[in-house]
Parts: C-alpha cells; sequence; structure tokens
C-alpha cells in the first residue's frame, strides 16, 4: 500500500531543549561550525561524522526518540553547550555589524534592499538551485547576513528542486525529480494576521488566476521569501507553475518569471505589512528572470496617479541589475505575442500601456530578432545601475550590450563591474579554519593529507553507490576500495556541463592523459563531477564521454566521475583537491566561483584566464593555460587541440614535478609555499564579505539616495526633461573645430604643452544647461580610434555667436602622452539626475566634413 499524503510528527520538546527549535528553523547552522556539531551529538553521530552537512536539523528533531531527548535534556554538558548557542544566535541576529557602523560613521544606505534571483543555493537541506548562480544567491544572502545588510531574499520553490542525477549501465546521464513537500524542509508558512496564510494574486488571460503562497527560510539575519503555486485554489495548470527549477516550455517559463517578478514584489509588500519590515528601497535583480518586478513596480505607481514615463524613473532610480552571462544565447527571450497577451488589459497590468512595456524587451538594438522580448535588455532598461561579475566579464558585457547606448564606445557603456565572491564559513573545511597562522610547512602538509584522504574515503562510498544504481552487484565492486591514493596529486574538475566549459578538454589526447594519470613516479589522479541540463543531450554525451573513459579498468582508480554533483558533495570536494582545473572557452566563463572555493582550502588553480583567474592570477596561486589567439581562436577544433596541448604540458612539465618535489623531511616545501599564499593573499580577495560590501557602497547607496531625491514631482521633471532632450536631439549639431592656433603648426608639440579648443555647436531649441560639450582625447590607433580616451568638459564663452543661434564652447588640453595622439569633441545631453552621461543614449558628433577639416592631431 502507498501513501497518498505524507506528513512529519514531530516530538514535543521538552522545556529545556526548546532552544533546539530556534537553531533548527534558523539556516545558520548550514554555516555556523558550534551549531553543526551541537546537533551532531543530538543525533548521536561520531565526531567528524557531518550529518548535517547532507542532512536537516528540522527534520533530525522530527525523528529523534523520545528517550533520546530525555537523556539529553538530563545532560547539563549539553544543556551548556546548547544554552550557549542559543545565545550566540541571539547575539548574531541583533548585535550591531559592519552595516550598521558604517551606517552611523557615514549614513544614507537604504533601510532595506530587495534581493530577487531564480534559485538560491543555501544548503543542500533546501535544494532550490542548479548551479553557479543559485550558490552566488545563497552566498549573497549568507554574506549579507553576517555584515548586517538588511537583505529581503526573493525566489520561487519549487516542489521538485532541481534533478537529481544518475547514469545508466552505459554511462548515459539520466535524471530523478523528487518531490519535496515544504513541511518537511526548513521553512515557515507566512500567515496573515487573521492565521490564514499569505498569499499573491496574478491575474492570467481568460479570467484565470494564478495564486501562490509564501514560505520564509531563515537565513541568519536575512528572510528568503519563495514563492509556491502548488495551492488548492489554483488549476491544476497553475498548481505547475513551480514544479522545478528551469523546466517546461516558453509559456510555463514566463509564468514563473511573473511570479518571481511581479508576485515577488507583491510577497515583498506582504512581508513587510505583517512583520514590520522597512520597505525596500533599492530593488536588486540578479539576472534577467526577475526583471518584469520593475513592471509591477510600475504599476503599482500608476495606481498613486504618476505617469507610465514619472513612474519609470522613479523606478529606474533604485534599480540594480546584474548580468550573469557573457553569451546571448544563456538570456531568456519571449515572443512578444506572449508577452502582450499576459501583460495587456486582460490579464495581468491592466492600465499599463502594453507596447511601452514591449519597447522595454525590444532586442532590435542588439541586432536581435524584432519579433522576441528580450529579459536582459528589459532589466537593463529598467534598471539606472548595473554591473556584470568579473572585471573581464564587465567589458564583454559592455560590448554585448553597447547597442542599447548607440554612438558611444563599449568601454563607456554603463556596465560596471563587481567580482564575485564566495562564503568563506559555507566552503572553508573546518580543519582549514583551525590552522594557525604560525603552522609550519610540515604542519601544513600534513592538513592537505589529511583533506586528501576524507576525500577518497568519500569518493570511494560515492563511486560505490553510484555503480550500484547502474546495476553492478557487490561482487563486482571489490575494485573501488582501491579508487585514488592520499599520496597522489589530486586534480578536481566540478561544474555544470554547457559546451563552452569544456568537460572533455582533457579527453582531446586520450593517450596522453593516460600517460599522465599511469606515470611511474609522477602520477595524476582526477576527481569529476558536473550535470548537463535534462535537455542538453549534447551535454549528456559529454558526460558519457567521460564517463566511459573513467570506466576503462586500465584508469579507473585513477579517474572517477561521481554524479549528482551538489553542496553537499561539493563541501568535501574542494578542501580534498590539491589542484582545480577550469578550461572554458575564453571570454565565455562570466566569473567561475569554484575555484574561489577551492583557493579558501589551499587548493591552487589551473585555469584558462577568465572570469575572476584574469583578474587575480599570479604565479604564486597556480597556473594559467594559455588561450589560443590569431587564426586559431576561430577555429574550434584547432583552439581545443592546442590548448588540452598545453594543459597536458602544464601538468606534465610544471605541476606534477613541484607537487612531488620533495625535501629530506617529505614536504615539498615550493608547493606548500604558493599553497600559503593562496591562503594568505588570494582567499582575503575571494570573500563573499567583499563582494557585498562592493555592491553596498558603488551600488546599494548610491540608488538609495536616487530613489530618495526623486519624488513624484522631481521624477514628473526628469522624465519631462528627457522626453523634450529626444524631440530636440536631431537638431543639436557640432559646425566647427578649432585646435591650437589658427595656423599653427601642431608637429612639433611637446609633452606637457597645453592646447586650445574651440567649438562651434548648434542646440536647436535645448538650453546650455541641458548639454555638456566635451573634448575626448587619447592615444590614436592607425584607423583613427582614440584608445584610453581622456574626457575635458568645455565651457560656453559667452552668448550666441551668430544669427544661427551657434554656441562657442572653449577649453584646453594638456599633452600628457608621447606618441600618436588625437582628439574629437562631442554633445552629450546633461542633467544633475543621471547616473551616467550614457544613460539617456544620446550623443552627437562633429560630421565627417567637419572631423576632416579639424584633423586629428599629432598623428
Amino acid at each position: 500500500m502507498k501513501a497518498i499524503r505524507r506528513f512529519t510528527v514531530r516530538p514535543v520538546l521538552p522545556d529545556t531543549l526548546r532552544p533546539l527549535t530556534d537553531l533548527a528553523r534558523n539556516l545558520r547552522w548550514s554555516w555556523h561550525e558550534p551549531t553543526r556539531e551541537l546537533f551532531d551529538s543530538v543525533a548521536s553521530a561520531p565526531p567528524g561524522d557531518r550529518r548535517t552537512d547532507d542532512g536537516d536539523p528540522v527534520r533530525l528533531l522530527g525523528s529523534v526518540s523520545a528517550a533520546r531527548l530525555a537523556a539529553l535534556a538530563a545532560d547539563q554538558e549539553f544543556l551548556g553547550r546548547l544554552n550557549a548557542a542559543a545565545e550566540d544566535l541571539e547575539h548574531y541576529l541583533h548585535a550591531p555589524r559592519w552595516y550598521q557602523e558604517h551606517q552611523e560613521q557615514h549614513g544614507g544606505l537604504p533601510a532595506a534592499i530587495a534581493y530577487f534571483s531564480p534559485e538560491f543555493g543555501v544548503t543542500a537541506a533546501l535544494p532550490q538551485y542548479s548551479g553557479g548562480l543559485g550558490i552566488l544567491a545563497g552566498d549573497h544572502l549568507k554574506a549579507a547576513s553576517d555584515l548586517g545588510v538588511p537583505l529581503i531574499g526573493v525566489g520561487l520553490l519549487y516542489r521538485h528542486g532541481y534533478f537529481r542525477q544518475s547514469l545508466s549501465r552505459e554511462g548515459w546521464q539520466l535524471e530523478h525529480y523528487p518531490v519535496l513537500d515544504p513541511g518537511e524542509l526548513p521553512l515557515c508558512l507566512l500567515r496573515d494576521t487573521d492565521g490564514t496564510p499569505a498569499k499573491v494574486t496574478l491575474a492570467l488571460p481568460g479570467g484565470r488566476s494564478l495564486h501562490a503562497h509564501i514560505w520564509t527560510a531563515q537565513v541568519g539575519r536575512v528572510p528568503l521569501l519563495m514563492l509556491d503555486s502548488d495551492v488548492e485554489e489554483n488549476a491544476p495548470g497553475e498548481r505547475n507553475v513551480t514544479d522545478r527549477l528551469y523546466g517546461g516550455g516558453s509559456e510555463h517559463r514566463l509564468l514563473q518569471e511573473m511570479l518571481l517578478g511581479i508576485g515577488g514584489v507583491r510577497a515583498v509588500r506582504t512581508y513587510c505589512r505583517l512583520t514590520g519590515t522597512p520597505a525596500p528601497e533599492v530593488f536588486h535583480t540578479n539576472e534577467g528572470h526577475a526583471g518584469f518586478l520593475g513592471l509591477e513596480r510600475i504599476r503599482e505607481l500608476a495606481g498613486e496617479g504618476i505617469g507610465f514615463d514619472a513612474a519609470l524613473e522613479t523606478v529606474r532610480a533604485g534599480t540594480v541589475f546584474t548580468t550573469h552571462t557573457p553569451v546571448p544565447a544563456g538570456i531568456d527571450r519571449f515572443e512578444r505575442g506572449l508577452v502582450a497577451r499576459h501583460l495587456g488589459d486582460d490579464a495581468e497590468l491592466p492600465g499599463v500601456d502594453v507596447s511601452r512595456i514591449l519597447a522595454l524587451g525590444d532586442e532590435t538594438p542588439l541586432g536581435g530578432e524584432p519579433g522576441l522580448f528580450n529579459m536582459a535588455a528589459m532589466g537593463l532598461r529598467l534598471a539606472q545601475r548595473a554591473n556584470g561579475v568579473s572585471t573581464l566579464h564587465g567589458g564583454v558585457s559592455r560590448q554585448m550590450f553597447a547597442g542599447l547606448w548607440p554612438g558611444f564606445d563599449s568601454v563607456e557603456v554603463p556596465i560596471g563591474s563587481i567580482t564575485n565572491g564566495v562564503h568563506a564559513p559555507t566552503w572553508t573545511a573546518p580543519e582549514v579554519g583551525r590552522l594557525g597562522p604560525d603552522a609550519d610547512d610540515r604542519e601544513l602538509w600534513e592538513l592537505r593529507r589529511t583533506l586528501r584522504e576524507q576525500l577518497v574515503t568519500e569518493v570511494r562510498e560515492r563511486l560505490r553507490a553510484s555503480w550500484r544504481q547502474r546495476g553492478a552487484g557487490a561482487a563486482e565492486l571489490g575494485w573501488t576500495d582501491s579508487v585514488l591514493d592520499p599520496d597522489v596529486l589530486t586534480i578536481g574538475f566540478a561544474r555544470r556541463v554547457p559546451s563552452y566549459k569544456r568537460l572533455t578538454l582533457m579527453l582531446r589526447d586520450p593517450d596522453r592523459l593516460r600517460a599522465l594519470l599511469l606515470h611511474p613516479e609522477r602520477p595524476v589522479q582526477l576527481v569529476v563531477a558536473g550535470k548537463a541540463h535534462p535537455a542538453d543531450d549534447g551535454g549528456k554525451r559529454l558526460v558519457q564521454e567521460l564517463v566511459r573513459f573513467a570506466d576503462d579498468p586500465r584508469v579507473r582508480h585513477r579517474i572517477v566521475f561521481l554524479p549528482d554533483y551538489g553542496m553537499a558533495m561539493a563541501r568535501k570536494l574542494y578542501p580534498g583537491c590539491d589542484v582545480w582545473l577550469n578550461n572554458p572557452l575564453r571570454p565565455l566563463e562570466a566569473c567561475g566561483t569554484s575555484g574561489m572555493k577551492a583557493a579558501l582550502n589551499g587548493c591552487l588553480n589551473l585555469s584558462v584566464l577568465d572570469g575572476w583567474w584574469d583578474e587575480w592570477f599570479e604565479p604564486d596561486f597556480g597556473w594559467a593555460i594559455p588561450t589560443a589567439d590569431g587564426a586559431a581562436a576561430t577555429d574550434q577544433e584547432r583552439r581545443d587541440d592546442l590548448e588540452a596541448a598545453a594543459l597536458y604540458e602544464l601538468v606534465e612539465r610544471r605541476v606534477a614535478p613541484r607537487f612531488y618535489d620533495r625535501g629530506p623531511d617529505g614536504v615539498p616545501a615550493r608547493w606548500t609555499a604558493m599553497v600559503r599564499r593562496t591562503l594568505g593573499d588570494l582567499g582575503p580577495k575571494v570573500l563573499a564579505d567583499r563582494m557585498v560590501r562592493e555592491y553596498v557602497e558603488r551600488l546599494y547607496a548610491p540608488a538609495a539616495a536616487a530613489h530618495r531625491a526623486l519624488d513624484a514631482d522631481a521624477a514628473r521633471e526628469l522624465a519631462d526633461w528627457k522626453s523634450r532632450v529626444r524631440t530636440a536631439w536631431p537638431k543639436v549639431a557640432v559646425h566647427h573645430v578649432e585646435v591650437g592656433e589658427l595656423g599653427e603648426d601642431l608637429g612639433d608639440a611637446e609633452l606637457g604643452a597645453t592646447l586650445s579648443v574651440r567649438v562651434g555647436v548648434s542646440l536647436g531649441e535645448l538650453r546650455p544647461e541641458d548639454v555638456e560639450v566635451q573634448a575626448v582625447t587619447g592615444r590614436v590607433t592607425p584607423d583613427d580610434t582614440l584608445a584610453d580616451p581622456r574626457v575635458c568638459a568645455l565651457k560656453p564663452a559667452g552668448g550666441l555667436s551668430d544669427l544661427d543661434g551657434r554656441r562657442i564652447y572653449e577649453g584646453s588640453l594638456v599633452l600628457d602622452r608621447t606618441g600618436p595622439f588625437g582628439c574629437t569633441v562631442r554633445v552629450l545631453p546633461a542633467h544633475t539626475r543621471l547616473a551616467s552621461p550614457a544613460e539617456p543614449g544620446l550623443v552627437t558628433w562633429p560630421t565627417d566634413a567637419v572631423a576632416e577639416e579639424a584633423g586629428v592631431l599629432l598623428r
């Protein structure tokens, strides 16, 4: 017989044990070692058996026996630890932290920030993530909690989470979708003042409705709101909207993103009303999936009598948009007709002009298709501040989205960068955290071996379980007892399996890889893991290719593929590896934080110079895999051959020799020196604390200031100004440019010399205060392009210069660089409330005739 409904019957805790409930309900236990150790004691787990790494204290308390509870209630030593943990949590939740101290010293910080993401990787006990985007979001929440940042997380509750991965006997990826019961997860249902579940409702075409309950997870000081459409009021189709992460067809995904964005704003409003939490002044959109939140906020303002344009300015002022993808294929795009049907008068946003909504998602300036609605384009248009997730990715993003700011070089596109970070308490092994600053090389080396040995034990257990799932019997699996060796150089590679991450680059020359694995003096062993998207058969073929190589009896003791990569596995994998491998196609890795987590544990990086590694690589931290350039870069096969050969060469001639180069004491001194530098110098750079501080200071605080300054009247004034400027801009022109004194020979100009600039412009119906006239200087390339440009504002020389209404602007240029030097001039809109001169997307340059007359200086 099968149960048609399952639920957990929880024991009644004795009064002395009641603090266990609060400790279990706050996900701080997932990164707080003393609390995890406390729950291990509840489970009678021996030291080192990290049951709460994979499990959940809430579920544990639901299964512990009454006899065990009685014994704990009488155990004074345990009660002392319990009370100390409860007091520590209370202090953590309420004592002032960095944010409160920063606010006291500098002021101006937002009262609250809403952080929207389609997935959150907080703990394996809450499987609501698929990969790096979710793990990053989880680390963002944890670091915000540690710093005291008043964040409110917003996401969806997927009843199947992301899939669980196993392998067929032939090595083909299989997916399983276990059903998750919110009652068995570390969640609480948000209830209204009358005790009924709080809910949000979206209107759908045809008079239908989409209802969702709001579950909350407490991530330290940060509440995470998760919307769940599996409620009785919904029809079957609507109940399944939050069935699984990144599943379903186009309309299904659209409904998920409407619920996340529009429903998420309503959930935040409900939560703030019920808890007294201050309303967010800043809304942070983590990738375009949540972009509809801006439309809901426009609808809110429209209900207050503010027009669309003014509401748009208000929303933009307080919105931050983070893009995570360097490839157009990674952006969600929907048919415009589908979007119009769901957001028109007959559906969710009545009263908001659907043509204005569709214009926000227009991708034609990016070279896209006119019939598609681009979520990233909308996200950028709805946010006054935007960023990529590494310095390199910021540059890639500026080029990728430059079409939204026509007339500007990509370097001036208003997309900055804040390099991702990782949450050290989550990803650092406790043994590494306990390592003293005065530890010598032998202690450091012994720690690395201990972590490697723990990984070997973990791998053997997981490998046996995987083979049993593949149909192997116990009698066939004796060989797994000798898989991997705790004294052999261990390289890790684990991530999602899109083609650009090149899971199988290491297999490019199987014989050469086999020789590295079986080297008689300097062997290497590989631990590999990763999931392909369920709909990606190409990715699944890559997994199968790797698995088949690893199944070969000749090498299976030196290379393993572990299915079902997730947070629980990762916590063992990063500390136990000596080297972390990353070989994407540059520059397609936006950041790539797995190598950061490895570095926090003293693991050295071996990576293509992409994402964060391009920014912080130093020879003391690891090795850079050369990237093919020139003609080879455009030939995918040739590029893979060259870069794979470079990878083999590095491992064979540099990495392995250094690992096995032992002194008389058996310690590889040069290797441990690199480990020490990685821990001491690289570690502080890759922290999520650093990342969140940068978001606060560079994005959240300015966004809050802009939001406060833009009341209804100011928003209308700014919207009217932009409308007036756009209408008048076609008549703005540059008529004349003089550089230096008339007739002056510039060929002998010297470093440090000063040149005068005089420019004649027509402003049409605009006023001088509506514009800024600039001279732009820099080195010139052979095609007259300005490199590393610098901007100098020119000043009005007086009144009108002639009857045609032309005005004269003047200034001076300092020749501060030797070599080919050039300049040009331009006219930009100017307003005190613009976050960037490029914000309106308007610029006027000299015509070709004027430019030719002025010439290029000192070529």
